[in-house]
């Protein structure tokens, strides 16, 4: 696993955006862990944040395009971050936008916020997570009113690998078959899964040999079973 994976491994538990237990989620789903990007919220953690999307963007799309688009309103601050980043790291400028909630007829009017879109432009989406798709099905639209533009790909911070509506797919994978473009992620449950256990974290093992069980049989029940944890 690439460094920079690892390190934001360990900067989720840090920054108590990924949290194990028992929480039940959205879906009615009692699920062994649970990730709130909300839990960012100094400079310093939006920084780092932005650095890995900007490294895990390289690593998957490399830096041919030209837009950054953060769906509102938690891709706003990610397109943000991850554009400065991309500039500090590579010497790349990109632009970024995000779409409002309502559209503004006063002013900066539109309904995009950050820069226009123009025909030609290849765009990469970025998000936190995603586990139903619903954020793209309202943004994907207005993108494409905008502008004739490609979309490169969507990137998110965790794959959390779960069936989506499906029941066969995980959600990057069907938005991937829907809309016709690649989704990646900085890391996969997987990929967090086997780094953290056994492994000692703020003076105790962040995945002990019981919360592995819970993820397991957790993932027995709802996990794409391609790609077991």
């Amino acid at each position: 696993m690439e460094q920079y994976k690892q390190e934001f491994i360990d900067f989720m538990v840090e920054s108590d955006v990924l949290k194990f237990g028992e929480f039940t989620l959205k879906s009615g789903r009692k699920s062994p862990f649970f990730m709130n990007a909300g839990a960012y919220v100094t400079g310093a953690q939006l920084r780092r944040l932005g650095e890995y999307y900007a490294k895990a963007i390289h690593d998957n799309y490399g830096l041919e395009f030209d837009v950054l688009f953060g769906p509102a309103y938690k891709g706003i601050p990610l397109a943000v971050a991850t554009s400065m980043a991309i500039s500090e790291l590579y010497g790349k400028n990109v632009r970024y936008c995000s779409n409002r909630k309502e559209v503004k007829d006063h002013g900066d009017t539109g309904i995009l916020l950050g820069s226009r879109l123009k025909d030609g432009d290849r765009v990469v989406m970025i998000e936190d997570v995603t586990t139903s798709g619903k954020s793209i099905e309202e943004t994907y639209p207005i993108i494409r009113a905008q502008a004739d533009v490609e979309i490169r790909g969507l990137i998110v911070s965790l794959n959390r690998m779960e069936v989506g509506k499906s029941r066969e797919k995980c959600a990057l994978d069907e938005i991937s078959d829907l809309y016709g473009f690649d989704t990646a992620a900085i890391v996969t449950m997987k990929e967090v899964t086997e780094y953290l256990y056994n492994r000692e974290r703020r003076g105790k093992i962040v995945i002990d040999d019981t919360l592995k069980a819970a993820i397991d049989a957790y993932y027995e029940q709802y996990g794409v079973k391609q790609g077991g944890i």
